[in-house]
């Protein structure tokens, strides 16, 4: 049987798309640290992800676009 192809995600570059800790997702949204981790286990926060040593990271970018989504309209 020949090796499945296996699609690789295309990651980032951290210079151009910085990985935040979450003490400063936490700072910059003015949130508690219970209410970061109650937002990520519903799947309601910043998309984020979890590195090979255990931390938790949020990409600049994901944080953009999940602040971009929270606004409301103008009418």
């Amino acid at each position: 049987m020949p090796p499945r192809h296996i699609p690789v995600r295309r990651i980032r570059s951290s210079a151009d798309d910085p990985l935040l800790s979450i003490p400063q997702v936490i700072a910059e949204l003015g949130i508690s640290r219970a209410t970061f981790y109650r937002w990520r286990s519903l799947r309601k926060g910043p998309a984020s992800l979890r590195l090979p040593n255990g931390t938790i990271r949020v990409r600049r970018s994901d944080l953009d676009a999940f602040l971009a989504a929270c606004e409301e309209p103008n009418h």
